[in-house]
């Protein structure tokens, strides 16, 4: 990026030149960059359109049989709790939505011309919402309510990938996070990923049986008259990091709790590097095991979001997300 502006930058004025456009009003720099983009889009023709389209990874359809991805998200959604509002999410996010909460580079985002910015994490966007319900919370009983959210969506980064099967610009992910208020002793945190992981577990077994009956379908497999499906069976591991002394306690409690259940596999990692400096006291990856070796499908972890979006430091967030990709089919990303 920098080389990119030490060569471009002379042409149009120098850096002065970007320091007046970032210093306009929202309004007046929108007013600016629509027209930028319609004189751009005035010097395009049908073959150009058609060129680029061909060649753009943002906007080249996906490899992964919408049929399993509709069935994986059906699977996931259709085996919430019903305290588990799913939300319809827009497609764009406020401009700065994914780098104000995380530790993400702008870059690694799709920005639009409207202070806005396309949609790269559904967690974020649930994030939001949770905080502005949890912001309009006037009694006692409405404050101690967890907020509880799911969505499927559509995402866009701008980072660069491998030019590999299995890595693509656009996926499918989905998302829960619940949201709630410091009650001691650690109890909306043990709550809380008890909750989330209940329901990972579950859905990532019925999402996968979804998945690989749709793919035997279309490959025209052989497929038991008892169901579709039938025979195929997940094994799901969850894997614990704790980032700090509260982190393991949580995670002894949820893995006592967890185990005695059955249904998966709980592991402690606290070898794990990503995610440190993202998620607070403890954070966790769903796998699925195929061929032996755990096969990552998800994340998640504690952050600090909603504290910081209320300005109240009592609030408290566990965030999920699951690739609808990767549980549809073995080459999705």
């Amino acid at each position: 990026m920098e080389d990119v502006l030490d060569r471009v930058l002379p042409r149009i004025g120098g850096s002065e030149t970007l320091d007046r456009l970032a210093a306009l009003s929202g309004s007046d720099f929108t007013s600016v960059m629509l027209e930028l983009a319609r004189r751009r889009a005035a010097r395009e023709t049908p073959a150009s359109v058609l060129r680029r389209y061909e060649r753009d990874r943002f906007v080249r359809p996906g490899q992964t049989s919408a049929l399993a991805l509709r069935r994986v998200e059906d699977a996931l959604l259709g085996g919430l709790p019903e305290d588990v509002e799913v939300v319809l999410l827009a497609p764009l996010i406020p401009l700065g939505a994914h780098s104000a909460l995380g530790p993400v580079s702008q870059d690694k985002v799709v920005s639009t011309i409207r202070a806005s910015e396309v949609a790269a994490d559904p967690t974020n966007a649930l994030a939001l919402e949770a905080a502005a319900r949890r912001a309009r919370a006037r009694d006692t009983a409405a404050r101690l309510a967890h907020v509880r959210l799911a969505a499927v969506q559509r995402v866009v980064r701008a980072q660069q990938l491998p030019d590999a099967p299995g890595f693509f610009a656009h996926f499918g992910l989905f998302a829960m996070v619940t949201a709630g208020r410091d009650t001691g002793s650690l109890g909306f945190e043990r709550s809380a990923l008890a909750g989330q992981l209940r329901i990972a577990i579950r859905g990532v077994a019925r999402a996968m049986v979804a998945g690989e009956a749709v793919g035997m379908s279309e490959a025209g497999g052989a497929m038991r008259s008892g169901g579709a499906g039938e025979g195929i069976r997940a094994e799901v591991q969850i894997a614990l990091t704790p980032l700090s002394e509260r982190g393991e306690r949580i995670a002894t409690a949820v893995t006592a709790g967890l185990g005695a259940e059955g249904g998966a596999e709980i592991v402690t990692d606290r070898e794990r590097q990503a995610g440190r400096g993202y998620y607070r006291d403890l954070c966790f990856k769903v796998n699925v095991r195929a061929g032996g070796r755990p096969r990552e499908i998800g994340d998640g972890g504690f952050t600090d979001w909603t504290a910081r979006l209320t300005a109240n430091a009592k609030e408290r967030l566990l965030i999920c997300g699951l690739s609808t990709d990767r549980l549809a089919g073995p080459q999705a990303g």
